[in-house]
């Protein structure tokens, strides 16, 4: 059976959470918004504003911003790989999977500057083997070609018994992964209370997500 991990990236390798706190209390200082701006901001952001089309359109509106909308998610994209973190631990962890004849991989969705800048700035390519984004296939999780894609340049084949995705999102990730023949590990962060997963496992980090590979291995 063939060893084969595929981790999404924000909020499963990075903490995207925190790096957006960071990122909205910068944004309110510099436009003068005061702190009930970051409530806000945070508040949409928990809601399912992930889009960032939407949100800054929205944020916008409510502050009258002279900026497009546009122009401030530019500007988003700009600063947010400055701001993710990969904890030491994670990337440990990702070379002990290669250092145990795992292949890794990331996939992950989103606009190709911002996701392929946070992989860049926190050193991640170092310890993969591959990764896939959906700005630059010009698909989204949990369209079964991504997965393929990332498979396929690990040297290995969706087709093949075996291989595991690892992620936050239900949809993307867990449902994703499963209709594309692969084992599941759901990282719980509290964002969908109640909801069936269907994964395989649930794990509350993506450290203790590759202790589970490494028993199935």
């Amino acid at each position: 059976m063939q060893r084969l991990a595929l981790f999404d990236l924000d909020n499963t390798l990075v903490d995207l959470d925190r790096a957006f706190a960071v990122w909205a209390t910068e944004f309110a200082d510099l436009h003068g918004l005061g702190h009930e701006a970051v409530d806000l901001m945070m508040s949409l952001d928990r809601a399912g504003y992930p889009h960032r089309e939407v949100f800054f359109a929205k944020i916008r509106e409510h502050f009258a911003l002279p900026e497009p909308a546009g122009e401030l998610w530019r500007q988003y994209r700009q600063r947010m790989p400055y701001l993710v973190r990969c904890q030491p631990e994670v990337k440990a962890g990702l070379a002990r999977l290669r250092a145990s004849g795992w292949k890794v991989a990331i996939v992950t969705n989103g606009t190709a500057d911002n996701q392929f800048g946070k992989i860049q700035q926190t050193g991640l390519p170092k310890v993969v083997d591959a990764y896939v984004l959906s700005g630059v296939e010009g698909i989204r999780k949990p369209d079964r070609r991504l997965f393929e894609i990332a498979a396929k340049r690990c040297g290995m084949s969706l087709c093949t018994r075996g291989g595991w995705m690892i992620g936050d999102n239900l949809v993307a990730d867990v449902a994703g992964g499963r209709a594309a023949g692969l084992r599941t590990i759901w990282i719980n962060r509290g964002r969908w209370p109640d909801r069936e997963h269907g994964a395989d496992y649930v794990a509350t980090d993506v450290l203790q997500a590759m202790e589970i590979l490494h028993n199935e291995a």
